[in-house]
Order: C-alpha cells, then structure tokens, then sequence
C-alpha cells in the first residue's frame, strides 16, 4: 500500500499559516524551495481538503484544475459539498469517508503528497493515515493561525530519519509516524 507523506512548511510554534491564512513569512525561494520541488517530482498523486484547494485559488489556480505546481498529478479533493462546472481529468473529488483514502493508498503508483490543510491532515492523523511527516520547518513564529494538525487530539510518537539545513534557516525534517 502506497505511503501518505504529509510535506509541508510550519512556523516553530507549529503554525502551517498565520492569521487570514497569511504564508507571507515563510521562506519563499532558496535552495530548500527547490528541494522541495524536486521532492515534488516524485509523487504522481496529491490528496488535499477543500480549504486547501480553494486556497490555491488565490495563487492562479482555476476551480476544477489541476494546481500548477502540481500538473504532473493526480488530484483527489476530499469535500462532501464541492462540485465544478468544468473539471479536469486530473481533478477528483472525494467523500470525506476514510475508505476513500484507502481507495487511493491501494491504487499503484508513487508515495502519496499530503498538501497543506490542518483540518484535513487532523483527521487523518486521527485515522492513523498518515506515515511520513516532512516538515520544511521555517524560523519564525506566528503565534496564532492554522496549526499542523487543526483539532486533532492523538498522541504520538515520531522517529527522526532525515534533517537537512538550508539557506535562510529553513530545515527539512523527516519523521516517520509512529502509531
């Protein structure tokens, strides 16, 4: 069964956006940027909530397509209420429902990209779903805004496999979950 990796930036205090969904004091370009999107290049499935899509629109993309970023994907938005008028082939929308996402995990295929989305990646997280967290951890708090894991209340435990550093204090740690 095909890993989920849940690879996204977070503040120290655990924020994966400030107040308003505000991302403006992440570190933006750089050698840890690119690595980043190098890491992209190796999934060929992305799973995301509805919040995190729609946010997307703000950067360009159209309702119904594929994130720019992420052409070479397969895209599979978990909502119970989204629909499009002109939707891609690419572009899947799914029920909340947790035998959706093993639906997904047993198709063949690369390693799973979880992007973005507290809410959707706390309940996941709460599923025990998730099997890689990959944190581009950003040296800034913002002490308030979208946590990792919006409302999540499990406890567990992670095993460190990889930290790197990069330009402008950014790392990249990997964990692997440990339920």
């Amino acid at each position: 069964m095909r890993e989920i990796v849940y690879y996204v930036a977070s503040s120290l205090d655990g924020f994966i956006a400030g107040p308003d969904d505000d991302v403006s004091g992440f570190v933006a370009e750089g050698n840890g940027v690119d690595q980043y999107l190098n890491d992209l290049q190796e999934f060929d499935t992305v799973i995301m909530g509805s919040n995190t899509y729609e946010f997307g629109y703000k950067f360009g993309v159209a309702p119904g397509q594929p994130s720019p970023v992420y052409l070479h994907m397969n895209h599979y938005i978990f909502s119970d209420n989204l629909t499009f008028e002109h939707q891609s082939e690419k572009v899947h929308v799914c029920k909340m429902q947790p035998q959706e996402v093993d639906k997904i995990r047993s198709q063949s295929g690369s390693d799973i990209y979880l992007c973005g989305g507290g809410q959707f990646a706390g309940w996941l997280l709460d599923l025990q779903k998730i099997d890689i967290l990959k944190v581009k951890l950003n040296p800034l708090i913002v002490g308030w805004g979208t946590r990792l894991f919006e409302n999540s209340q499990t406890n567990i435990k992670l095993e460190l496999l990889d930290t790197e550093r990069y330009d402008k204090g950014l790392q990249i740690m990997t964990y692997r979950i440990i339920y």
